[in-house]
């Protein structure tokens, strides 16, 4: 016998859900097809830099190979969910409203996830779209070697078999490219493969110069093609900083402010 039922929820069924979910998708999808800016890599640096640029009306797209957004900036360090910010880079946290613990004078500390929701709460806000599950391929080349846009391909495609992982991948167009992929740096090095370029590998640890170093070495690393966060130090050699975040966020201011000083001329 059928259980008479007051509803609470409007009457829509399982077809009209997935239409949306599937007409939604692919209208965004295609606009983004072009966009002024891709960013490949969803960690603090790239979610920053994309904040930034897309606040002041900018079609930024973030490609991330994985099902969530952040990075390392979710888990801390040795998974110890807390992250520190070494001064002045707490005003960064201010930005986006995140709570922080003063640990001693040039030292705070926050909960990584609340730092992390916020961050990619922020950078959605501002106008950023997001392409998660695909994985960046390659790069796309125009006059004079200038990146122009990426390959990308579903993330899952790495796990079928080798016999039938010849689905072919698709382009995307773009003014400019970060790569914000971190200790990989797979943007930068598909050029380095390419032989237009070379990467020097990732220090060893040394926060007090990292983080400076960092900061100072963001920015167009080849036309078409910026760095920023650990891909910075990968590229140029630099020392890596471990679970403090303050260089991630102000690469990523840096290489918005470089960008958009581009894009207004």
């Amino acid at each position: 016998m059928e259980e008479k039922r007051n509803p609470i929820f409007a009457k829509i069924g399982e077809k009209e859900i997935t239409r949306a979910i599937v007409d939604s998708f692919s209208k965004q999808f295609s606009e983004y097809v072009e966009s002024d800016v891709i960013i490949v890599g969803g960690g603090p640096s790239g979610l920053y830099a994309g904040k930034f640029i897309a606040k002041e009306g900018y079609k930024v797209l973030i490609v991330e190979r994985n099902n969530y957004l952040g990075g390392g900036f979710w888990s801390g360090g040795y998974l110890m969910n807390k992250v520190t910010m070494r001064s002045p880079s707490e005003k960064e946290l201010d930005e986006i409203g995140v709570p922080y613990e003063k640990i001693k004078e040039g030292l705070y500390v926050t909960d990584a996830p609340h730092a992390c929701s916020k961050l990619i709460a922020a950078a959605c806000d501002a106008g950023i779209k997001i392409a998660n599950m695909s994985m960046f391929v390659d790069v796309v080349l125009r006059e004079e070697n200038r990146v122009s846009g990426v390959v990308i391909n579903w993330s899952s495609v790495k796990s079928l078999p080798r016999e039938i992982a010849c689905l072919d991948p698709i382009a995307l167009e773009s003014k400019i490219v970060i790569d914000s992929t971190g200790h990989d740096a797979c943007v930068v090095k598909s050029l380095e493969a390419r032989g237009i370029l070379e990467t020097k590998g990732e220090g060893g640890m040394w926060v007090e110069m990292s983080e400076d170093l960092v900061v100072k070495h963001t920015g167009e690393v080849h036309p078409g093609l910026f760095v920023t966060g650990m891909a910075v130090s990968t590229t140029y050699g630099l020392p890596r900083m471990g679970p403090t975040f303050g260089g991630m966020f102000l690469s990523g201011k840096k290489v918005a402010e470089m960008i958009l000083n581009i894009l207004k001329f």
